[in-house]
């Protein structure tokens, strides 16, 4: 089993930005990008076009540490304090329900964990302390 904790940048808008200033100043490297308008289209769920453009996943590479970035969705509430969230990655689907199931006792889910187009086993959570975290569990499906 691998895990790993890796922190998460949301912006509003700003991530591409961002990441091109990290590879600038912190001669960092990008191992993925992919937008919301490259993601596969959800016909229940059109796209706006505001939308298209801005980083639906990211992931840069400064020195040993991996950064992962997203960007809020048009019209997502986005505030300074929550931006920064925790990545629990696992290869282990079991070992992501079991993280899941106990950071949210007292806690509260914000997606359930689900299987998606990119991760067998995903979801996000705020512990009962108002940490946010999201567990990503490698693979597809």
């Amino acid at each position: 089993m691998t895990l790993r904790l890796i922190p998460y940048f949301v912006m509003n808008g700003n991530a591409k930005e961002a990441i091109q200033f990290y590879e600038k100043t912190l001669d960092a490297q990008v191992l993925f990008s992919q937008s919301f308008g490259e993601m596969p289209e959800n016909p229940d769920f059109p796209l706006p076009a505001e939308a298209k453009d801005r980083i639906s996943h990211a992931t840069i590479k400064v020195g040993e540490t991996e950064l992962m970035f997203s960007d809020t969705f048009p019209g997502q509430p986005h505030q300074s304090g929550n931006q920064v969230t925790i990545c629990i990655s696992t290869n282990d689907k079991d070992q992501a329900h079991k993280f899941f199931e106990a950071l949210q006792q007292d806690g509260q889910v914000t997606m359930p964990l689900q299987e998606t187009f990119f991760s067998p086993a995903y979801g996000s959570v705020i512990d009962k302390f108002g940490i946010n975290f999201q567990i990503f569990t490698e693979g597809r499906q």
